[in-house]
């Protein structure tokens, strides 16, 4: 079993950052693909990076502006937010799997097996 837990998330002004990380309790979290998605009220949860064995990845929407690492010394994937958009708005979830650490499926939902609680981030115009 894995425990995620986010944090980071907040209020932030368009054209601003912010740092989202995500606490891994458990062995063997270097053997996880370690993902971020978001889902923004009335829309499907979608893919926004990932770590895996092969490399990173991200969505286009945020492909130059964010940016994904982990630090597996501390069990803790972050997220880089720079150049915030209002349409950044959403709940961003942090995810585990071990499937996505060996596949290219990283981008889909279904193949993780643990999920944090979600941390808000709210981007203002």
């Amino acid at each position: 079993q894995v425990q995620l837990a986010e944090s980071g998330g907040g209020l932030v002004q368009a054209g601003g950052s912010l740092r989202l990380s995500c606490a891994a309790s458990g062995r063997a979290f270097s053997s996880y693909g370690m993902g971020w998605f978001r889902q923004a009220p009335g829309k499907e949860r979608e893919f926004v990076a990932a770590s895996n064995w092969n490399g990173i990845y991200y969505a286009d929407s945020v492909k130059g502006r964010f940016t994904i690492s982990r630090d597996n010394a501390k069990n803790t994937v972050y997220l880089q937010m720079s150049r915030v958009k209002p349409e950044d708005t959403a709940v961003y979830y942090c995810a585990a799997g071990q499937r996505p650490y060996y596949r290219s499926t990283y981008y889909r939902a279904n193949e993780y097996d643990f999920w944090g609680q979600g941390t808000q981030v709210t981007v203002s115009s």
